[in-house]
Order: C-alpha cells, then structure tokens, then sequence
C-alpha cells in the first residue's frame, strides 16, 4: 500500500482551498492511504478558518500555521517536516488534484519500481478557461513507459518547472533537501534540481493536476531569488558533451525568465538595472560554448544582455512599449469616441485634487437610497457627519431621496464631477465602465445578496445565461474594488474566486441587515399598519427571484386560489423582483380586489420582512437575509432542476433549504394548513441555515464597515455570537400586550 503526502500551501487561497482539500482527500482507493499537511502563509483572508475546519473535522488534515509570511520554499518545508508517507506531493491551494490522481500515481509507482520521481501532465485554469494544456504533451513521449535518467532523456528538462506536476519518493526528498526552501519567485531550482539529481525518473502523460494558481506579488528584491537558484543548478549540472544538450535547455529558460522579470510592472528604473546587470553577468558566465542567438526580436533583448547594455534594452523597451499604447489607445478611441465626448466634463474634472471628505453612494444601478449602501450612509451621518455624502439617483426615482440628503441625476455635470472628486464610491453594483478608478480613491463593493446562483466568472459555463457577457470589461470593472463586503464565510469565498481581481474583503455582515436585530416592536406594528395588515393576521410575503430564461415576469403560484385557500388568517404580502417593472398588472387586479397586498413598489425589503410572519421565495437571496429573523421560511422550488442547469447554483437548496420546501402549489398550501410551515423539522432547517449563512450579521455591520472604511479604525466592534444574538421581535410577539424588555 502507498501512502502519499500532500503538502498544501495557502496564501490568500480561499476562494480554492476548499476544492483543493477536497481533491486530495477525495482522491485515495483501497491500495492508497493519504495524508494532507496544510501550510497557512500567514493568510490574510479566511484560508486559516478553512485550514482549522478541515484539521478538526478530518484526522487525515494536519494544519501548520506560520506566524508571519515566508519564501514559498520556505513555507513547503515547514509541511514537509510533517510528513510521514511513502510519497511527497506539493500542491499551492489554488491547485486541485484530478479524480483518482493518488490512485494513478500510486499504480505508476508500482509499475516502475518506486523510482525517485514521477512526472506528470497538468493542465492550466484562468477566469476564462478551465482546461488550458501545459504544453508539455509532446516531452512524454520520448522516455516511453520505463525508468530513465536525465543524461538519457535530457528534453525532459524542458517541462514546466513546476512541484505541482511530480510526486517525490519521500526518502529522496529527505537526501536532497538543498533543493528545496530557496525558492521564491519560481521553482527553477527543485523542479529542475529534482530531474538532475535523480537516479530513476518515471513519466506519465495523464492530466493529474490543475493548476489555478495566480503571482503573488513579490517585493523588488524578491525576484534576485532567481540567481542563487540558477546558480546551484549550474553546479549540480556540471559541465562536459554528455550533458550539452542539457546546458543549452537550462541556459535557454533562465535568459527566458530573466527577460520575463525585465517586463513585469511596477519595478523602479533602479532595480531594473540592477536585475539586467546580474542577468547579464549569468548570461556570460553559463553560456554554452555552441550558443547561438535567435534571430528574432529576442535575439536583440539577448545581444543587449550579452553586451551588458542596460541603456539600449531600456531603449528597445519603451519603443515596443510606446508602438503598442498607440495602438491600444487608437483601438479604444475608436471604441469610445461617443463616451468620450458626452464625457468630457469627467476627464476635466479628473484634473482637480480628490476631495478628502466626500462620499458617493449607489445602489441598484441608480434606483434609489437603499441596501447595503443606505445602511452605510445612514450609519455614517451618525458617526462621521464630517464627511459630505452625495447619492446617484435616476430622475424617475428622485421623489423616493429623503428629505435633505444631497444626490446628483446619472449624466448631469455635477455626476461626473463628484464621481471624479470623491475619496470613496460605495455601490451595491458596479459603477459604470467610463468612471476610472483613481490613485487615493477608494472603492467599496457591498454586493446586494449572498450567492446561491453562480456569479461573475463561475457563470462562464453556463452559456445560456452568460452569452454576450463581456467577462473582461467585468473583471476591469471589479478591478476598482479596495473593499467587499460579506455577510458570511460563504459569500467570502465565493466573491474571491469568481471575482479574481485583488481586493480586502470585509467579514463584518451585511448593513442592510442590521434592522433585523435593531427593529422594536412599536416599528413592527408600525410597518404592519403602514401596510394594512389588519391584527391578528399571518402575513405571509412572497418574494421570487427573476429568472433569466424569462423575458416577463408571471407569478408561479396562483395567488388568488392561494389566498382563497388559506381564508381569512392570512394575508398575502407579494413582491415582484425590481428588474421587472414596478406595478405588474397581474399584482394590481388582486391588490384592487384585496386578494393580496401588492407591495412591489414598497422601498424597503427590510420592512416588508419584518411586518412578515413567513417568507415564500424560490430563489432570491432574500431568504439569507430574512433567515436572522428566525422566522419560517418555504421554499417553492417547482423548477429547481431547469433554474439550476441553466444558471448554475453553488449548493442545492433543496437538501439545504432554510425550512419546508415545496414542489407544487399543493405543497404549499398543504404546509400552511397543516402547520408545515413552522414544524420541528422546518426549524431545524432553520437553525443550520442561520448557523451557515448569517454567520456576521449582528446588527453592527455598518458601524464596523463605516469605522474601519472611513474612519481609518482597524479595532471594530467584534460580531456577537449567534446564540447570544436578539431578533427583531415577531409580528406575534409584537402585539403582546405584556412583552419583556429586550
């Protein structure tokens, strides 16, 4: 039996470390045990609660935490002397295994004798596409299926270099730890180290690895790394005609990614200098005797790194850099010419200094002062009045801004200058393609639900629903972001990978949710008589989702059998979802002929579920808000299995539902007859909902977004525990006439 050790290294891997432990767990048979040892690089996101929840509910996990960030060598070393298998296997958790990769991998093992190393085929994942090969496929053909060396197989070296895409026998690692912990930047000196050292190679084309990893940013100094690995690779490779072939491959990928180091962003004039010397001192040190230049653009960039001419690169550099801005800038005024002259009063005033105490907000593309950006709005005139706040609004929505609060019309003059001047820009959406994100600004994204549907770029396979998306201009468009607001670990980790752009996420609760805890029982029954509720009366809201196979909106449920059948103690509450016009025709009859309330264009959802004794909803996400009422919730799931397939979901509602779930419209009326509704089963549904999804929401998520975001305080009020949290009292509650204080 073989037994593999997978070491797991995480830094700000959230959004993948789950799929990353599931593989390697998931991935050992009946001949294979495994173990997994997961490193967390002093994370800064919730890699760390995610690495605890595997290693506490799984023996198999063992965690180690570093207490501040190191090398990437470094941080594998630190899992590696945890090890005990037979097999040393390093993945990043941005990596996942393939199906039965262990189970492969242990079958080659056996097969070849347990040689020293195994080699694999892996394959590449980006935003855009999931399968990108490594380009390796044609390097397995040669060795064929028996062991080899690399003096008889030199091509080898020319695979990705890369631990991800070989196994090491564990006694061989232990022999040859000088190989490992020095790398930083790129892994040059274990991948390519392990293949000369070796005294038997095995070889396998079978895609066992994905790789999703991304760069992390490295300090200036941190690329030099690359030097003192080339550097003990050229001695462990020698020198002599048995290994020519193999000089001029080493040779060839360390000018490559010296030249690579040379083109990437941010570097000063300074320390690109001193990189090209140091690349151009090993350039002339290691050169192969029978070296020969390319012949294309290329061989220029080398001609400069043999002559030590940093001046004529540098040269080179900015005209190749200049041809091409001309050309991506003729491209986008070509594209924009239009935008550009009806916005001409935004690329004036990006001229004037930002103005350090303004702050605009915006919530469902302009559709008034509500959601997570009006809970953050309301909490900051409270504790930093200081700070001049401005609202985009549409002119039809105008009438709906509170008394006093300033707002700009979308297009007007003063739109483009405050969007142009303000410190921060708060929108539950994204702010328009034409606003440029500028340095000193702050952007903070608050999202406007948790995610059951598949968002951002984890739509991409689901064509019908994604078709004619523009996923670029998206990712351009969350590029901006500086701040994400979540309301569980849930959204944290689904935010980071379908959105992969750099951002700080914000566990602190969603702020439109702070009502649900704040809310007194005289503002209950106040909404409930705002509403005409009458006392005494189960009000039951109805709050579906859109769905995007469907141009208009036609309720699924028969409203007025339902309000018939349910008679007199209840009182439908039915809300059609904002992308559809407000006053649905279908909603004003039954309303007229009270059947129902129609409350579609009531502004506050919050209200609406607190005047409520129970949600019905299908999809919307607003059954994670309403879950920390702890009040019953059912789920009408009648196409559950269309929904699902055409817009992709991240979980199956129907086995994780947050109360009763029905499949008919019997089934819901059954449910409120017979007491369904609000039964022991539906509330232990309930209870594991909450415990999942409103896992920050305390009633204090604006004070801590609007402390830490504007007033610069890093110490927020800490979330109060589930079970130490007070709802807003119920409807039934409310009307007691003898009620205890909360």
């Amino acid at each position: 039996m073989t037994m593999f050790s997978v070491v797991v290294t995480a830094l700000d891997a959230q959004g993948y470390l789950r799929e990353c432990l599931e593989s390697a767990l998931n991935g050992a048979a009946a001949d294979t045990e495994v173990e997994v040892v997961v490193v967390d690089n002093a994370s800064t996101d919730a890699s760390r609660a995610i690495i605890d929840e595997y290693a506490e509910r799984d023996e198999r996990v063992r965690a180690v935490c570093l207490p501040r960030r190191l090398p990437a060598g470094a941080a594998r070393v630190a899992g590696a002397q945890q090890v005990s298998g037979d097999y040393v296997l390093f993945l990043e958790g941005h990596d996942s295994l393939m199906p039965d990769a262990l189970v492969a991998l242990a079958r080659r093992a056996d097969e070849t004798g347990r040689p020293d190393v195994i080699v694999f085929d892996h394959v590449r994942s980006t935003w855009s596409d999931s399968a990108i090969g490594s380009g390796d496929g044609r390097l397995f053909i040669a060795p064929g299926s028996e062991v080899f060396t690399i003096e008889t197989q030199q091509k080898t070296l020319n695979l990705t270099p890369t631990l991800a895409n070989r196994v090491l026998r564990a006694d061989f690692y232990a022999a040859h730890q000088e190989l490992f912990g020095q790398d930083e930047y790129t892994e040059v000196l274990p991948a390519i180290g392990s293949l000369l050292a070796a005294e038997r190679i095995a070889i396998t084309d079978a895609v066992l690895v994905r790789r999703n990893a991304r760069e992390v940013p490295l300090g200036e100094e941190g690329h030099f790394n690359l030097f003192p690995q080339y550097e003990a690779l050229w001695k462990l490779l020698g020198s002599g005609p048995a290994m020519a072939e193999a000089a001029r491959i080493v040779f060839s990928g360390m000018v490559r990614r010296y030249l690579k180091v040379l083109t990437l962003p941010g570097a000063s004039d300074r320390h690109q200098a001193k990189f090209f010397h140091c690349a151009s001192a090993h350039f002339l040190r290691y050169k192969p005797a029978d070296y020969q230049r390319p012949a294309n653009l290329n061989g220029v960039r080398h001609a400069m790194l043999e002559r030590d001419s940093y001046s004529g690169y540098r040269a080179l550099q900015l005209a190749n850099r200049k041809r091409r801005s001309v050309r991506t800038l003729a491209a986008k005024a070509r594209k924009k010419a239009a935008e550009v002259a009806k916005e001409g009063a935004y690329r004036e005033q990006l001229r004037h200094p930002i103005e350090e105490d303004l702050a605009v907000f915006s919530a469902y593309w302009d559709r008034g002062v509500t959601c997570n950006p009006g809970a953050i709005s309301a909490k900051l005139a409270e504790l930093a009045p200081q700070i001049r706040q401005v609202w985009v609004v549409r002119r039809d929505d105008v009438p709906l801004v509170p008394a006093g609060l300033d707002y700009v019309v979308p297009g007007s003059h003063r739109y483009w200058s405050v969007l142009a001047r303000a410190k921060y820009l708060v929108n539950n959406v994204n702010f328009p393609d034409s606003v440029i994100k500028r340095p000193g600004q702050i952007h903070v994204q608050t999202h406007h639900g948790t995610p059951l549907k598949r968002m951002g770029t984890d739509q991409i396979p689901y064509r019908a629903t994604s078709r004619g998306v523009d996923y670029e201009a998206l990712l351009e468009r969350c590029a901006r972001w500086d701040y994400s607001v979540s309301a569980n670990r849930h959204s944290t980790e689904t935010w980071s990978r379908a959105y992969p752009v750099p951002f700080a996420s914000l566990d602190y609760g969603y702020p439109r949710n702070d009502l649900y805890y704040t809310a007194t029982a005289e503002d209950v029954l106040g909404i409930r008589e705002r509403l005409g509720i009458a006392p005494g009366k189960k009000a039951l809201l109805y709050a579906p989702t859109h769905r995007d196979y469907e141009a208009a909106w036609t309720p699924r449920l028969d409203l007025e059998r339902l309000a018939k059948t349910l008679g007199d103690d209840f009182v439908l509450l039915v809300r059609g979802h904002y992308f559809y016009d407000r006053g649905l025709s279908p909603l004003q009859e039954l309303h007229r002929r009270e059947l129902i309330i129609d409350v579609s264009g009531y502004d506050s959802v919050e209200e609406l579920c607190l005047a409520s004794d129970a949600l019905i909803t299908d999809y919307s996400s607003v059954m994670f808000d309403y879950a920390n009422l702890d009040r019953p919730i059912v789920v009408f799931a009648d196409d559950w299995v269309t929904y699902s397939v055409t817009r992709g979901v991240y979980f199956d509602l129907t086995e994780q539902a947050p109360g009763a779930v029905a499949l008919s419209q019997a089934d819901i009326e059954r449910f409120f007859l017979d007491g369904g509704w609000r039964d022991a089963a539906a509330a232990a549904k309930r209870a594991e909902f909450r415990r999942r999804f409103c896992e920050f929401d305390d009633g204090n998520a604006a004070e801590r977004v609007a402390r830490h975001v504007f007033l610069g305080q890093e110490a927020v009020p800490p979330v109060i525990p589930l079970d130490q949290r007070v709802p807003a009292p119920t409807p039934e509650a409310a009307a007691a006439p003898y009620r205890p204080h909360r």
